[in-house]
């Protein structure tokens, strides 16, 4: 079996942020597609481990900031190889707060979007989470990153929580 074949997908490079109660966390994820267009609803992946999979859990929301071209590697190493345990992930970042109180990252993005959970799925080690949008804005009209342009142009690497990571030794 080619296991690289899964390399051949398409995603986009998203900040996924949520809140729990005065603390705000948000990382890097490409696993997010739209499920169905009445109700708007968007499946997102998170790693079961992940700080912000806490937040979302117990938050019942969460927003996705769609990254542009004009985001480099520093930018989305900060929320993508560092915890939300050991830094504040939004100091120096330009936010704002949504109608559900995520927050929402607008810097080096093209849109966002926000989410209320209205269902989950436990795939093993992450969970799938289902989000009505309740809002939206585009900010900029730059190409949204792509998966494909954060491996071959940023030089981006995939961490092991990843769930598109690829073990190479297989």
């Amino acid at each position: 079996m080619q296991i690289n074949a899964l390399t051949k997908l398409n995603y986009g490079v998203y900040i996924v942020s949520s809140a729990k109660e005065d603390k705000l966390n948000g990382q890097i994820a490409n696993c997010v597609f739209q499920v169905t267009a009445e109700p708007a609803v968007v499946a997102v992946s998170i790693n079961k481990d992940n700080l912000t999979h806490e937040y979302i859990h117990e938050s019942g929301c969460f927003s996705l900031s769609v990254l542009n071209t004009e985001a480099d590697f520093k930018f989305i190493g900060k929320f993508g190889f560092r915890s939300g345990r050991d830094i504040d992930k939004f100091e120096d970042t330009e936010f704002k707060e949504g109608v559900t109180g995520c927050p929402i990252v607008t810097e080096r993005c093209s849109a966002w979007l926000e989410f209320k959970v209205v269902d989950t799925m436990d795939v093993g080690t992450h969970t799938l989470f289902l989000g009505e949008l309740v809002d939206a804005e585009i900010l900029k009209d730059v190409q949204p990153m792509t998966y494909q342009y954060y491996h071959e142009v940023i030089k981006g690497k995939s961490p092991k929580s990843a769930p598109t990571y690829i073990d190479k030794s297989l």
